[in-house]
C-alpha cells in the first residue's frame, strides 16, 4: 500500500525523501510526490507514475528545503493521475497531507466541509484531512492533527506540515503503521524500517490512537488526548545490505537464493540434536496453555495463507490436533465459533495485514490462544497476539512472497513439533529424525538452485503461453496453489491449481495442447494416485511437467519434462517443491518483459481492506 516517509535535520531534505521512497516502492504504488518546506514556503512536486519521473521533474526544476514528506500512492479513492497524487494540501496551501488508509466517511465530511466554504481540488479521500486540519488550527499544528483524527473514520497513517507552524511534522495512525526514526539530531517518519537502515537503527513504532511529533530538537509522543508518552526504543538488527540486490537482477530472485540461509535462520537455537527437542520458550505461551488446545484455526491471506495450508498437514500429521484454515478477509465477517480450547494462528510477513488484524480483534473477544507467525519484528499483529513467532527472513522487497513462505512453513513445521511435543504424541526418536531432515533441508535446496539454469531453458518454451494448470495433491496442493499464484503475479499469465482428484470434476474440459499442465508429484501416500491423474491428462494430449523426486524413473516416462528435486520426509516436501515453481514464473515473467519486483496492481502490505 501507500509509503509515507518525512524527514527534519540538517541534512539536504530532498535526496532523503526520494531515497526513502525508492526503498518503498515495493509496496505497490502508482504516483509518488514530495513537499518541502523552505523559508516557511511549502514546494510541492508530484507525478502520475514511476519514481523514476519524479527524479526527472526535480532533475529539470530543483526543490530545497529543511525538511518536508514524501508519498507513494496507490489508489483507492479517485483515479491515478498526477492530480491526485499526494501530498494534498488544504484551501490556504499551508497544510500539506500524506496518508495511507481509507477514510470511510469522507463523503459526509467533504459535504459538510463544502458547506463551511472548504474548496476540493481532488477526487481523493485524503484531501479531507487537510481541510479539517486547517478548519481546527488555531497555532498549533499537533493540535489541529489531535482534533481533526477525531473526526475521521476508517484506516490511516498521515503526516502533516504547516507552514504556520514551521520545523515540526506530526504523525497519527490508527491501521496502517508508522514508524518513528531516531538518528543523531535528525528524525524520520516512515511506512516502514527499510528507508530508515541507511541512517539510524532506534525505532519507535507508533500504536494506534498515537501520535508523534518530531522537530530539530527531538521526538515526542502522545494519544489522541494529548497525554505525553513514553514510547519504548527498539533497536533493529536488521542491515542496510540485506535490502540491497546483492549482485542479483531483481529483489525476487535474491529473496529465492537467500532461502537455504533463511531455513538455517529460522532453525537456528530452536532445534536441539541431542535431545530431539523443539525450544520455543521466546514465544512467550506456557507449554500449560498449549496442552489444553483441541482445536487450531489458522487466519491468513495471499502466499501466507498458502503456507498455512501446508501448516495444516503439518500440525494434523505431527501433533494430530484438527485444523481449519481460513482466509482472513472472509473468516472476518462469518458467524465464527472459538472457545479457550482453540489456538487461534494468525500469518502474515508484514504483521500489518489489514483483514489478518481486522479479523484478529474480532477473535480475540472470544478469548482463544492466539499465536502469530510474522517476519516483522513488533508489527502490530506480532503486538496483539499472546505469543509471537518470529521468522528469520530479514526484509522481503519483492512484492511476490518467496522467501518469507519458506520462513512461515519452517516456523509452523517447528510449532507441529512443539504441539506434538507437548501433547505426547510424538516419540524422542521421531522427532530427532524429523529435526535432522529439517536440517539437511537448506542443503538440498541449494542443490535446486544450482538447477536454476535449465530452470530458465526450460521456462524460455513457455513464455508465450496464455494458461496454466497446476495439480497436487496431499500436501502438495498448497504447493500448486503457490506455484499457480506466483505465475499469475510475477509474469500475468492465468493460471489454476486443483487437487489432482478434482481434475475428472471440471477442469478435465480444459486440457488441450495449448494448455500446459504443471505437476507436483513427490513420492508420497499418493503418488499412485497423482500418476492416474496424469495418465488423464496425456490421454487428451495434454503437455505435462513435473516437479519430482530426482531419484524417480518412472515419472520420466510419464510427462513430458521433469524438474528433479531432492527426495525427504513426505511433509517437507513443499521446502523443495515450491523452489522450482518460483523460479519457473521468475523466468517466465521477466522474459516477457514484466516488473517482477514491483508486479502491476499489487502491494507488499496490503493494509487497508
Amino acid at each position: 500500500m501507500c509509503g509515507i516517509i518525512g524527514y527534519i535535520g540538517p541534512k539536504s531534505v530532498v535526496p532523503i525523501l526520494v531515497e526513502g521512497l525508492k526503498r518503498l516502492e515495493y509496496r505497490g504504488y502508482d504516483s509518488a510526490g514530495v513537499a518541502v518546506v523552505d523559508e516557511n514556503q511549502i514546494n510541492i512536486r508530484r507525478v502520475h507514475g514511476k519514481i523514476a519521473a519524479l527524479e526527472k521533474s526535480l532533475e529539470e526544476s530543483p526543490l530545497d528545503g529543511i525538511y518536508g514528506v514524501g508519498h507513494t500512492r496507490w489508489a483507492t479513492h479517485g483515479r491515478p493521475c498526477e492530480e491526485n497524487a499526494h501530498p494534498h494540501q488544504d484551501c490556504t496551501g499551508s497544510v500539506v497531507v500524506v496518508h495511507n488508509g481509507i477514510i470511510e466517511n469522507y463523503l459526509a465530511l467533504k459535504k459538510k466541509l463544502k458547506k463551511e466554504g472548504h474548496t476540493f481540488r481532488t477526487e481523493t479521500d485524503t484531501e479531507i484531512i487537510a481541510h479539517l486540519v486547517e478548519k481546527y488550527f488555531k497555532g498549533s499544528l499537533e493540535e489541529a492533527v489531535q482534533r481533526a483524527v477525531q473526526d475521521l473514520d476508517g484506516a490511516y497513517a498521515v503526516a502533516v506540515i504547516s507552514s504556520k507552524d514551521p520545523e515540526k511534522i506530526v504523525a497519527a495512525k490508527v491501521g496502517p503503521p508508522i514508524v518513528v526514526g531516531l538518528g543523531k539530531k535528525e528524525f524520520f517518519i516512515s511506512s516502514d524500517i527499510n528507508p530508515l537502515l541507511s541512517y539510524t537503527q532506534k525505532v519507535v513504532f507508533l500504536e494506534d490512537g498515537e501520535m508523534a511529533v518530531i522537530e530539530p530538537t527531538g521526538a515526542n509522543f502522545f494519544d489522541f488526548k494529548g497525554k505525553v508518552l513514553e514510547k519504548k526504543v527498539h533497536h533493529l538488527s536488521w542491515s542496510r545490505l540485506m535490502a540491497e540486490k546483492s549482485g542479483f537482477k531483481h529483489f525476487m530472485l535474491k529473496e529465492i537464493f537467500e532461502q537455504p540461509q533463511v531455513v538455517r535462520d529460522t532453525l537456528k537455537g530452536r532445534v536441539f540434536l541431542d535431545s530431539g527437542k523443539i525450544c520455543l520458550d521466546e514465544i512467550g505461551v506456557s507449554p500449560e496453555l498449549f496442552k489444553k488446545t483441541e482445536r487450531v484455526v489458522i487466519i491468513a491471506c495471499g502466499t501466507s495463507y498458502h503456507a498455512g495450508l501446508v501448516g495444516k498437514y503439518l500440525i494434523e500429521a505431527m501433533a494430530q490436533i484438527p485444523v481449519d484454515i481460513e482466509f482472513a478477509s472472509e473468516y472476518r465477517y462469518r458467524d465464527f465459533i472459538l472457545d479457550k480450547k482453540a489456538l487461534v494462528i494468525v500469518i502474515s510477513q508484514s504483521g500489518e495485514t489489514a483483514d489478518s488484524l481486522a479479523a484478529l480483534r474480532i477473535i480475540k473477544e472470544m478469548k482463544p490462544l492466539t499465536l502469530s507467525i510474522c517476519n516483522a519484528v513488533n508489527s502490530s499483529i506480532a503486538r496483539e497476539t499472546d505469543g509471537v513467532l518470529y521468522t528469520h527472513a530479514g526484509p522481503e522487497i519483492g512484492v511476490a512472497a518467496t522467501k518469507t513462505y519458506s520462513a512461515q512453513i519452517v516456523a509452523l513445521a517447528l510449532l507441529a513439533m512443539h504441539l506434538a511435543q507437548i501433547k505426547g504424541r510424538i516419540d524422542e526418536k521421531a522427532s530427532l529424525a524429523l529435526i535432522e531432515e529439517l536440517g539437511r533441508i537448506p542443503h538440498k535446496m541449494e542443490k535446486i538452485l544450482n538447477q536454476a539454469k535449465s530452470i530458465e531453458d526450460l521456462a524460455s518454451k513457455f513464455v508465450s503461453f496464455s494458461h496454466f494448470l497446476y495439480l497436487g495433491r496431499g500436501v502438495s496442493f498448497p504447493v500448486a496453489l503457490e506455484g499457480a499464484l506466483k505465475l499469475k503475479e510475477i509474469s500475468y499469465i492465468h493460471a489454476e491449481a486443483y487437487p489432482g482428484g478434482e481434475m475428472k470434476h471440471g477442469p478435465i474440459a480444459l486440457i488441450e495442447e495449448n494448455m500446459p499442465t504443471m505437476a507436483i508429484v513427490p513420492r508420497d501416500r499418493v503418488y499412485a494416485k497423482m500418476l492416474s491423474n496424469i495418465s488423464e491428462i496425456k490421454a487428451r494430449i495434454g503437455y505435462i511437467l513435473a516437479v519430482a523426486s530426482e531419484d524417480d524413473k518412472e515419472i520420466e516416462e510419464r510427462v513430458d519434462k521433469v524438474i528433479p528435486v531432492p527426495s525427504t520426509e513426505p511433509l517437507f516436501t513443499p521446502f523443495l517443491t515450491t523452489l522450482p515453481l518460483q523460479l519457473f514464473a521468475y523466468y517466465i515473467g521477466a522474459m516477457r518483459g514484466a516488473d517482477v519486483d514491483q508486479p502491476r496492481n499489487l502491494a507488499k502490505s496490503v493494509t487497508v481492506e
